[in-house]
């Protein structure tokens, strides 16, 4: 067994000349340890596609996370995804009223979850006993080994099991490679103007002109963009899982339930301090380190404070709170 929720590495193209632009965003829903609070909700991350009217995954779903949900921009009816770290009710205790309330979006869709052994049980469970009826179609996907668990032309999604005290899997999130951008001005001057052509190019095929010019793709597309990529940890001890995950990621998010000099308390109870959160940020060459799942024992001061002491292992450290959005 290795390390609890990592979740994901998404990889991103780098823009290149005349390249579309995909924009997503980590919107943290919630980002107390355990319990809520006035301040923090309990754990849940959106993954919003702002190019794609605001369609959306959700990382976890503690108590209360459909509330938090109405006092964002989201809507539950755009939401198409939920990936599961752990069993533990502070990251699934929402799920019930998630499913119910997204019965009154016309036109919602299928929903599509993710997560450990149980999830399934859980899930029918709830239905069966509170009377629930769902108008769209509900797939429950159980993971039981690390491995790929989703791949379509925009995102490969793999899950590895992390450390903590019970069963609990983290997430790498991969966009697919997309074309290189459009040589417009080599286009241009072989007298290709602007139309369906350019597609058949950026899918890599040749085209020939009305005069029997051939037009090839490696000329007319540039190289394939470098992905950035983001990782989320969620409840787990340090763990070389951690590190595996978060390798050269763009953002790291990573918990952070103690405060550094509780490392024995941290592991005893299957988590992480902010000082472990930067050393395996250091350690996976990460640009920038995001740490949630805080402890309700400390306030606003208290987590500056923390986050300050870090900076001399990983200085470009910054805690969550409450509907903090991390442009990708």
């Amino acid at each position: 067994m290795t390390c609890a929720f990592g979740i994901i590495g998404i990889i991103l193209p780098q823009v290149g000349e005349h390249e579309e632009v995909r924009f997503m965003k980590l919107l943290f829903l919630g980002t107390s340890a355990g319990r809520p609070t006035l301040a923090r909700n309990v754990t849940s991350i959106a993954l919003v596609f702002t190019e794609d009217q605001n369609r959306f995954w959700l990382f976890d779903a503690g108590e209360g996370t459909q509330h938090q949900l109405l006092r964002s921009k989201l809507k539950l009816g755009k939401l198409n995804r939920i990936f599961f770290t752990h069993m533990h009710g502070d990251h699934l205790y929402g799920l019930p009223g998630i499913l119910s309330s997204r019965t009154y979006y016309e036109g919602a869709g299928k929903l599509e979850l993710y997560g450990p052994p149980g999830l399934r049980a859980y899930v029918e469970g709830a239905l069966l006993y509170s009377g629930a009826h769902l108008n769209y179609e509900l797939e429950i996907n159980e993971i039981e080994a690390d491995g790929t668990v989703l791949e379509d032309s925009r995102f490969k999604i793999v899950a590895a099991e992390l450390k903590h005290r019970i069963q609990s899997f983290g997430y790498r999130i991969e966009e697919q490679p997309r074309p290189g951008p459009l040589n417009l001005a080599y286009l241009a001057q072989m007298g290709l103007p602007p139309g369906p052509m350019y597609g058949k190019l950026k899918r890599g095929e040749d085209i020939a002109l009305a005069d029997g010019t051939v037009i090839r793709a490696k000329d007319a597309v540039g190289p394939r963009g470098i992905g950035r990529i983001v990782t989320i940890l969620g409840d787990t001890i340090q763990c070389d899982t951690a590190v595996r995950l978060g390798e050269q990621a763009d953002v790291l998010v990573h918990e952070a339930t103690f405060g550094t000099g509780m490392e024995e308390k941290a592991a005893a109870y299957g988590h992480s301090t902010f000082r472990q959160a930067a050393e395996t940020a250091a350690a996976a060459q990460a640009k920038r380190l995001v740490v949630s799942h805080i402890s309700a024992r400390y306030g606003d001061e208290d987590v500056q404070a923390l986050i300050d002491e870090i900076k001399g292992v990983f200085p470009n450290a910054e805690a969550a709170f409450d509907f903090l959005e991390v442009s990708i």
